[in-house]
């Protein structure tokens, strides 16, 4: 299949982003970068100074709505996603809502609590979608650690035991190789299911 058309299979896609860190803002770039028609983005955080080592940010955007800066920077890559924004956190009630037309999901959250939240809501409010999480990139080095393993239309990314800490901190190669190995699982997804 040729660049030109993957691109035009992916155009006609929508792929959910619940999340628009470390693994989010890298996941939706790459996303961007071939094609994907539409990305939806929720995160209800601001960029700050620290994210500037792993997110796809810029120092003149600290302080300003992670989803509205990480639509800025895909239209500025200029290769035509279109971009919905959600500055809101993510619920039980608004995840069908946010994410129901959309063919992919991806959980790009830091925190347990709202990987779990989203991971459980997706899988019994809307279980025909396959949902594309990270866990376990904290720290460097070990790449060969880093995998990919599918339960139904569950696909978790990482190494799954690697949690982020003081001494642990995510820092963005490992979490870059992450975040890219959950755009190329979408793309699994969405070049097979044609």
């Amino acid at each position: 299949m040729t660049f030109d058309e993957i691109r035009q299979r992916l155009g006609k896609k929508t792929v959910g982003i619940a999340g628009c860190g470390g693994l989010g803002s890298n996941c939706a770039v790459a996303l961007a970068r071939v094609g994907t028609g539409t990305l939806i983005l929720a995160d209800f955080d601001n960029v700050s100074r620290d994210n500037l080592n792993r997110q796809y940010f810029f120092i003149d955007q600290v302080g300003k709505p992670k989803a509205e800066m990480l639509r800025d920077n895909i239209l500025r890559i200029g290769q035509g996603s279109k971009v919905i924004v959600h500055n809101t956190t993510l619920t039980a009630e608004n995840i069908p809502e946010i994410f129901r037309s959309c063919d992919v999901i991806v959980e790009a959250f830091d925190m347990a609590e709202q990987k779990q939240l989203l991971i459980e809501t997706v899988l019994s409010e809307l279980p025909e979608k396959p949902l594309v999480t990270g866990l376990g990139m904290a720290g460097w080095g070990i790449s060969d650690s880093l995998h990919v393993r599918q339960s139904g239309n569950l696909y978790i990314c990482g190494d799954e035991v690697s949690e982020i800490g003081p001494d642990l901190p995510p820092i963005a190669p490992r979490v870059g190789i992450v975040a890219n190995m959950q755009a190329n699982v979408v793309l699994e997804i969405l070049l097979n299911d044609m």
